[in-house]
């Protein structure tokens, strides 16, 4: 039996669900992992992991065939940024747990923690899993504070808790919209990061036990949530459009060493690609901007991905909830415009896991990490082509969703009875 913490609640469940191990073959296999691209690949999935990828003849015996001639097999997809589990309609269902209020237990944001709210109920979890997205960053979207709380990293899996990596991320916003949250001008803003992250500096060493007397402007909680970020250990994500902004950003970066920092957007960060390069900053970004449709982004343009790519930015693309499956979409429109296949691919994938530190059990094909894949019908960043069959942990999933099972019900028209006596 396994167990693990979720939620605040101890679960148990045993680590042999999966009843049938798997041999795929004849398939091309993008591994993005030590392997590269791999023809005509049998690869072999036991207990969950990947336990071999190779070309040409292997023996299969005791594994369940899957035959995929013609067919490409990818890693599972990543959700670079996403709020998969905490919303499904966000004005009309109830309470929406993507959005938060400030509460005396935390000043500034950076306390919440996310994994609490999951749902994996969620009818988005089916719906973005056979398009091939398998895990996912999610976290929340507004606090009406400087943070939005930690993020986590969670699996799409329809027979597991959901929980990979708790307390992954912090974000905050600041360009406009983080600007007219807080004070109402960057300048307030950007003092008032300053200073927090001084106080979780001050604060590394202390125990700030609830009996610790404690003077700064963050509540405890909120201090504790920041060390790690102040360490490098937990990534801090900076939602930047603009250049100036993007600039502030790389200047709090030289400033700040040691934390980890991820731009988000960096709609112009073209404009200083080889500063965000030079400086070790990653990039999860929204490749469609092509219009000055806000003051934030007048610079956008659909070769931002190839620009920030060719300076050697690692990027990663995502940035969706409802429709986080039209990623590879969005992948391919930044291939079209400059950004080399393989760097595509690897947006949704590898770099993602990177991003977040669980490279070490998604985003690539490697012996030994966990069996989340798809195959293919064919090139996974042509829209024309589609998920034919997806696994998460080693599982085969169900290639269902409410979606799928609404388009059936009216395929198959059912002429007995009126349709809203019909359950989809």
């Amino acid at each position: 039996m396994k167990r693990i913490f979720y939620g605040g609640i101890l679960f148990f469940y045993s680590t042999f669900i999966l009843s049938q191990d798997y041999a795929i073959v004849g398939a091309t296999v993008h591994t993005m992992g030590a392997q590269g691209k791999v023809e005509n690949a049998t690869v072999l999935i036991k207990d969950g992991r990947i336990q071999l990828v190779q070309s040409g003849n292997v023996p299969v015996a005791g594994y369940s065939v899957i035959h995929a001639e013609n067919k490409v097999i990818t890693p599972g997809l990543i959700g670079a940024k996403t709020q998969l589990g905490l919303v499904d309609v966000g004005f009309s269902a109830g309470t929406n747990d993507s959005n938060g209020e400030q509460t005396g237990f935390s000043n500034t944001g950076a306390a919440y923690d996310v994994s609490y709210a999951i749902n994996a109920d969620s009818s988005l979890f089916a719906v973005s899993r056979i398009a091939g997205v398998t895990s996912a960053a999610t976290s929340m979207s507004d606090t009406h504070q400087l943070f939005t709380g930690q993020g986590t990293i969670i699996s799409l899996s329809a027979n597991a808790p959901p929980l990979i990596k708790s307390k992954a991320f912090i974000s905050v916003q600041v360009g406009n919209a983080g600007a007219d949250t807080i004070g109402g001008s960057r300048a307030v803003l950007w003092t008032n990061l300053d200073a927090i992250i001084t106080e979780a500096m001050f604060a590394m060493d202390k125990s700030l036990t609830p009996s610790d007397e404690w003077h700064g402007q963050m509540s405890k909680a909120d201090v504790k949530a920041i060390i790690p970020v102040v360490q490098g250990k937990t990534p801090l994500l900076i939602d930047a459009r603009r250049k100036s902004d993007i600039q502030q950003v790389i200047a709090f970066k030289k400033r700040n060493p040691t934390i980890n920092i991820v731009l988000l957007y960096a709609t112009e960060g073209w404009r200083v690609a080889d500063e965000l390069a030079a400086n070790n900053i990653s990039v999860i970004l929204n490749p469609e901007a092509n219009l000055p449709y806000e003051f934030d982004q007048l610079a956008a343009t659909l070769s931002n991905a190839a620009r920030l790519d060719k300076s050697g930015v690692n990027v990663a693309i995502g940035m969706e909830t409802h429709n986080i499956r039209l990623t590879r979409q969005h992948a391919g429109n930044a291939v079209a415009n400059g950004l080399p296949w393989a760097k595509g691919l690897a947006a949704l994938t590898i770099n993602v896991a990177k991003i977040y530190g669980v490279d070490d059990l998604v985003g690539s094909l490697d012996i030994g990490k966990q069996a989340d894949l798809v195959i293919w019908s064919g090139d996974p960043l042509e829209i024309t082509e589609r998920a034919e069959q997806v696994f998460i942990k080693g599982e085969k999933i169900i290639m269902e969703s409410r979606q799928t099972k609404l388009r059936d019900r009216y395929l198959n028209l059912n002429t007995a009875k009126p349709h809203q006596f019909i359950r989809p």
